[in-house]
C-alpha cells in the first residue's frame, strides 16, 4: 500500500476541499459535539452536509446532534472473527457532498476495510476530491507528542497522525475544558461507562495528566496562530525583510532510543518556530540490521513530523555534522547522550559529542545533549484502552 507523504499531499490540499479540525486535550471535551454542531449550522444554511463517520461513544447529547443529518452507511468488515464498522470512503466519494463530517482523524482502519491504513489518509482523498472535511483529534495523537504523553500517563498511544497533516488544516479550533470539569463529567458517566470510570480517573484522567495535556494543546494552537500572523504580514508587507531565527539540527544514528531524541527535537523546534533538520552521518562502520531498520524508522518519523532529512558519508561524523551546521546556518544542535563508558572515552578517539562540543563553541552554535531512552527501559504501559 502506498504511503502518503507530506510532499505528496501538500499540493493536493492547497487546491482542494477546505479542511477544519477540532482539537482537544482529551476524550470528553466535546470535539465530536462541536463538529456535529457545525454540521447542523451549515446544514441549516442550505449546505450539503453528510456524516462520513461519527463515533458517539454512547453519549446521548452527541447522538441528538446527529438527528437531521444524512449519514452515509458504514462499511461492515469481518476481521479475526469479529465484525467492525468503518467509514465507506468510496460511498462518501460517490455521494460527493459539499461537507463531510469525519470523526477521529488518527483512527487506524480495520485491515481489509479499504485502500488506506489510516483515516487521515481517507481524509486526504476526500479533500483531493474537492470535499470539505471537518474532523476531530486529541493532542496526544500527534506523532511528535505521543511518546512524551506515553511516558507521562503510562498509557500506550497506539493511534497517531503525522504533525504535517494537522498543520495543513485551514482552521484548527481548540475545544477546551478544565481538568476539574472533565473529571466531573467522567464521574457523572458522560464520557465512559460507569465500569470504566474508576480506572480512567486513577490513570489517564488524573488531574496532573489533564493539566499537562491541556498545556500541550494550548501551546500547539498558539504556534499555529503565530504562523498565520507571520504569513499575513509576509503577504501584505512584502517589502519588510523578516529575519529567520532558529534552525535546529539533530544528529541521528542507528542506536536505540534515537526516535525519542528526534521527537524531543521536534517539540523544541515547534516552540521556537524553527526549521528542523535531521542528519544521518554514514561513517566507515557498518551498522547491524537492527541499526539499519532503526535509521529507516527515524527517516519515516522525520517525514511525519515535517523535518528535513539529510544523509552524508564521512569518516569523522562529528566534523561532518559541524560542516553541515555551518553550511545550513544551524543555530542549535541536538545530540543523544553518548553510550560509551568514560573509560572508552579516555582511551579511544574523541567521541562525536566531544568533537561537536569543541567545534560548536567556536562557531557560536548552541549544543543540547538529550538523555537517551532505550526502548528496553521504557516504563510498562498501563493495561487500559487508549483515550480517544
Amino acid at each position: 500500500m502506498a504511503r502518503a507523504t507530506r510532499s505528496d499531499a501538500t499540493s493536493v490540499v492547497e487546491a482542494a476541499g477546505h479542511f477544519r479540525i477540532y482539537l482537544g486535550a482529551a476524550a470528553g471535551v466535546g470535539k465530536t459535539y462541536a463538529m456535529l454542531d457545525e454540521g447542523q449550522r451549515r446544514h441549516g444554511r442550505g449546505a450539503d452536509v453528510v456524516i462520513g463517520f461519527v463515533e458517539c461513544h454512547g453519549r446521548n447529547l452527541t447522538k441528538e446532534r446527529v438527528e437531521g443529518l444524512e449519514v452515509v452507511p458504514r462499511k461492515v468488515v469481518e476481521y479475526r472473527g469479529t465484525r467492525f464498522e468503518e467509514m465507506d470512503l468510496d460511498a462518501v466519494l460517490k455521494r460527493h457532498p459539499k461537507v463531510a463530517l469525519v470523526d477521529e482523524l488518527a483512527h487506524t482502519n480495520v485491515p481489509g476495510s479499504g485502500r488506506h491504513e489510516k483515516r487521515w489518509q481517507d481524509v486526504l482523498e476526500l479533500l483531493e476530491a474537492g470535499i470539505d472535511v471537518i474532523t476531530t483529534v486529541n493532542i496526544q495523537h500527534l506523532e511528535s507528542i505521543a511518546d512524551a504523553v506515553e511516558r507521562m500517563t503510562e498509557v500506550q498511544i497506539r493511534e497517531r497522525v503525522p504533525d504535517w497533516v494537522v498543520r495543513m488544516a485551514d482552521q484548527i479550533e481548540l475545544i477546551d475544558s478544565s481538568p476539574e470539569q472533565l473529571r466531573r463529567r467522567m464521574l457523572h458517566g458522560n464520557i465512559y461507562p460507569q465500569e470504566k470510570v474508576s480506572q480512567a480517573l486513577t490513570n489517564f484522567f488524573r488531574t496532573d495528566n489533564l493539566i499537562a495535556l491541556r498545556e500541550l494543546a494550548l501551546r500547539f494552537l498558539a504556534d499555529e496562530t503565530e504562523e498565520e500572523l507571520l504569513e499575513h504580514l509576509q503577504r501584505h508587507q512584502a517589502q519588510v525583510l523578516w529575519e529567520t531565527t532558529e534552525r535546529i539540527l539533530v544528529g541521528v544514528t542507528g542506536a536505540p532510543g534515537i526516535e525519542a531524541i528526534v521527537r524531543r527535537a521536534a517539540r523544541m523546534a515547534a516552540r521556537l518556530k524553527a526549521d528542523l533538520h535531521v542528519l544521518h552521518v554514514m561513517s566507515g562502520d557498518v551498522e547491524n540490521r537492527s541499526g539499519t531498520e532503526r535509521v529507516a524508522a527515524v527517516r519515516r518519523l522525520a517525514s511525519d513530523i515535517g523535518a528535513h532529512w539529510h544523509e552524508v558519508r564521512a569518516d569523522d561524523p562529528g566534523k561532518a555534522l559541524m560542516e553541515f551546521a555551518r553550511t545550513h546556518q544551524i543555530t542549535q544542535i541536538i545530540l543523544g547522550s553518548s553510550q560509551r563508558s568514560r573509560w572508552q572515552e579516555l582511551i579511544g578517539r574523541d567521541s562525536i559529542i566531544r568533537t561537536v562540543r569543541r567545534l560548536a563553541a567556536s562557531a557560536s552554535i548552541d549544543l543540547h545533549i538529550i538523555a537517551r531512552r532505550d526502548e528496553s527501559t521504557e516504563p510498562e504501559m498501563a493495561n487500559q484502552p487508549e483515550e480517544s
